[in-house]
This record gives structure tokens, sequence and C-alpha cells, in this order.
């Protein structure tokens, strides 16, 4: 299998991320929160605008996941006192369950090796059954509940879940 996690910087990389977003979120979030929540989180979290705005003001580094020279996916992380804070990570529908991210965990893996990070830690939706099986699959375990307030009335209801780094 030929991944590849180029990094995201340009307009146009990040252009292209934003619109996969859409789709995925659009597809996957359906069955686990409202239509109006979704394009809400879509236009506060994914945007052109909100993405440019995490990359170049928040310290977060965006990944596409690329098979075969296609945009399969992508992730975004933030390092954050000593650990890897794993904010997305999402495979466009009719590329899940082919192990992609199994080789994507792997390269966060060996991200935090060469920056000496301990942990990689995620929030997750605690309705969301089928990620959580997967975390829990690649060694994360539970480790907080976490109700935040995302404006408009809206909640992101999570578990915060982690897995120390050999």
């Amino acid at each position: 299998m030929r991944l590849l996690f180029p990094q995201v910087n340009t307009a146009d990389e990040i252009s292209e991320v934003a619109q996969l977003a859409a789709v995925i979120w659009r597809d996957y979030y359906v069955s686990i929160i409202s239509s109006e929540q979704i394009e809400y989180m879509i236009n506060k979290f994914q945007s052109i605008s909100a993405i440019t705005d995490q990359i170049h003001h928040q310290g977060y580094e965006y990944y596409s996941i690329h098979h075969d020279g296609a945009n399969v996916g992508y992730m975004s992380v933030r390092q954050d006192e000593g650990k890897l804070f794993l904010s997305k990570i999402y495979i466009s529908k009719e590329h899940r369950g082919r192990g992609y991210a199994s080789h994507a965990f792997e390269f966060l893996e060996q991200l935090c090796k060469e920056r000496k990070l301990s942990r990689i830690w995620l929030t997750v939706n605690r309705h969301n059954e089928s990620s959580i099986a997967v975390y829990k699959k690649k060694g994360f375990r539970t480790i907080q509940v976490q109700i935040a307030d995302i404006g408009n009335g809206y909640v992101m209801d999570d578990f915060i879940m982690e897995k120390e780094i050999q």
C-alpha cells in the first residue's frame, strides 16, 4: 500500500482539505449530531478561513492522506506540552476499512518519537461508537469526559482519550 502524508500549507491545499472535510462531515456525522450543528461546525472549524487560521496562528499542522495520488482523507495535530493533540482524522467514506487509519496512526507515532513526545491525545464524541472502537483497538484509553460549549447553543460531548508512545 502506498500512502503519503504531505503537510498542508498552500491555499490550494487548504481549499482541498476544506472541501473534503465538508463532504466527510456531512456524510459521517448525520447519525450523531443534527444537520444544523454539522453546518455550524464545518463553518467554525473546517472552512478555508478556519483551517488557514489554525495553521498560521494556532499551531496546528494539517496533513493530507494520499493513496495512489488521490486525496482520501486528512488529519490535524498540534504539539502541546510534550504531547501530540490529534484534533482531526478523517477518511472518505469510499476509502474506509482499507487500513489507511492504521497507517496514519503509525505516521503520527513516528512523528511523536521524532519530536520526543510522550503521548497522543484526542477528543471523540461520546456517541461515535465506531471511532471509539478504532481508537481502543489502537491502544487509546478514555481518561476523561468533557463537555465543551462551542457557541450557537451547541456543545461537544466528548471522551478525552490518550495513548502512551513507547
